[in-house]
């Protein structure tokens, strides 16, 4: 079981937990702390603002991944972005979170 107990605390599942293990996250950063508690109880639109790099993409991915019902065939998701690089790189990352679900 992973050790995370700020990123616990947030009330991810393990599968989450040991996904952010393996990616070395050792605790949430402002922007996580504040968004994904947020996102996973509620389906209110939220806007976060942050500089580069601080975790914006983890912050809305993780609750949104959380979320998913596996093997469905519906569109559970949809995210935009404003250039092809920003939309792989974005992919990337959510798919790396998604690993272990």
């Amino acid at each position: 079981m992973p050790n995370l107990p700020k990123f616990r605390e947030l009330g991810l599942s393990d599968a989450m937990l040991d996904s952010l293990t393996k990616k070395g996250f050792e605790e949430p950063t402002p922007i996580q702390a504040k968004t994904i508690p947020f996102l996973l109880t509620t389906t209110k639109d939220l806007i976060g603002k942050a500089q580069t790099g601080t975790g914006k993409t983890a912050a809305f991915g993780i609750p949104l991944i959380e979320q998913l019902v596996p093997n469905s065939k519906k569109v559970q998701a949809i995210i935009l972005a404003p250039t092809r690089e920003l939309a792989i790189q974005v992919a990337e990352e959510l798919s790396s979170f998604a690993e272990e679900k």
